[in-house]
């Protein structure tokens, strides 16, 4: 999972290996856990002051999802076609819990389930404050980027009629 701010002073980059992920297929539900202090920066004082002034890690650990799948055609996705799905859930960042909705594909190759979803969150909805000294380093929309392979527990089988 990576996330990327842009702005006019400068562009920031994060990137995680250590979330988790369950999706159950069958069901349709969705999880993540992200725990935040896994994200990696370029420079170590942005990696701190992520940490320290704008995440909390200490006090705010991880980052949750939990969801449902919807418009999950599992035949096309048994056969190894990709798949668009749309996942709804809640997303809890920073003790903040918010409804969102994300677009993604999902795709079956080799046993495991290729997992690509692109979003945007506003810091400003989680209750993250943004001091006035640095407010024009940090974009006020961030794009999450994520990108997964889940390994397979148990095979997909076909939707029942």
């Amino acid at each position: 999972m990576s996330f990327f701010s842009t702005s006019i002073l400068e562009d920031i980059e994060a990137r995680s290996e250590q979330s988790a992920a369950l999706i159950d297929l069958q069901s349709g539900q969705v999880a993540f856990v992200i725990p935040i202090k896994s994200f990696q920066f370029k420079r170590t004082l942005m990696q701190e002051h992520f940490n320290e002034n704008y995440m909390e890690s200490e006090k705010y650990p991880k980052a949750t999802f939990k969801g449902q799948l919807h418009n999950l055609d599992r035949d096309a996705l048994a056969k190894g076609q990709s798949q668009q799905v749309q996942v709804e859930g809640d997303l809890f960042i920073h003790g903040v819990t918010k409804r969102v909705q994300v677009q993604g594909a999902l795709e079956l190759q080799k046993g495991n389930l290729l997992v690509h979803a692109f979003f945007s969150v506003a810091p400003a909805d989680y209750g993250i404050e943004i001091p006035l000294l640095v407010r024009e380093n940090i974009a006020r929309i961030v794009s999450i980027k994520l990108v997964a392979s889940c390994e397979s527990v148990s095979q997909i089988s076909a939707a029942k009629p």
